[in-house]
């Protein structure tokens, strides 16, 4: 499996679709990892050279302890891109992800072709707050399952629960091998995020998509960004709940496809 040595930690990455493609970056929700765009990789790798890695603290990467933070997540893919030698990319977030990207299209905007943030925030009002805190307490309880029975009504649409009453079990069999003391630092990463104020500085064409039913990150928070980022397009992607990327696949392939085409390298 490949790895590299990046930022003073090691980083799991694949690479997806032809060579010559344009690159394309995905970067995970919170606790995603690779495997997370399965259902995105197929249509995406069809045109473009598709990478996908683990952050710090994710998957198959290194979990060192220490503080983490959207800067530092930065950083990490900065040096990556670099020991790869890839200049500059497509940037494509959903949640952590989309966050991630808000902060490389602040901080790096020479290292991005596009920004697509999905179900995504630049910053944590009362309500958002409030269930990240209840996460990161369930989080330090130290049992995978139960965190995740604690946390999903929070992220799915009650009529994807309905139409996949199998996602339950499966989820929480995934959630028993989480390291859960990474998932709370990662957590605490996300309640300092704040980038609200520096959102007009983001030069790069960019995409938001809020999620309807998104009760964790609302659409009013796609609409701040939309508002304050000159020139971005905002879309609504229809009866979904925030795992927007597994609730309505086509709409969110279709979304990414159309919105990097009118954008070429």
């Amino acid at each position: 499996m490949p790895h590299l040595r990046v930022n003073g930690i090691n980083l799991y990455y694949e690479f997806h679709g032809p060579e010559g493609g344009e690159l394309l970056i995905l970067n995970n929700g919170v606790f995603m990892n690779t495997a997370s765009w399965g259902f995105q990789l197929p249509d995406l790798s069809r045109r473009y050279r598709v990478l996908t890695y683990d952050m710090r603290g994710q998957g198959q990467s290194e979990h060192p302890e220490g503080e983490y933070s959207l800067d530092l997540h930065a950083a990490d893919l900065v040096a990556l891109m670099d020991t790869l030698g890839l200049p500059k990319a497509h940037m494509v977030g959903t949640s952590y992800g989309g966050e991630l990207n808000l902060v490389m299209g602040i901080h790096h905007p020479e290292r991005c072709q596009t920004l697509v943030i999905i179900a995504s925030v630049s910053h944590s009002g009362p309500m958002l707050a409030a269930m990240i805190e209840r996460w990161r307490i369930a989080a330090r309880l130290g049992d995978g399952p139960q965190f995740f029975r604690l946390i999903y009504s929070d992220t799915y649409s009650e009529a994807f629960l309905v139409q996949r009453p199998d996602l339950v079990p499966l989820a929480e069999q995934r959630y028993a091998t989480l390291d859960l003391p990474a998932a709370v630092r990662l957590l605490e990463s996300f309640q300092r995020f704040d980038v609200a104020a520096d959102l007009g500085r983001i030069q790069v064409p960019t995409c938001i998509a809020s999620a309807e039913q998104d009760i964790l990150k609302p659409r009013r928070y796609g609409e701040i960004m939309h508002q304050a980022i000159a020139g971005s397009e905002f879309h609504l992607i229809p009866e979904s709940g925030h795992v927007a990327v597994l609730e309505k696949v086509a709409e969110v392939n279709t979304l990414i496809l159309g919105f990097l085409a009118k954008h070429p390298f």
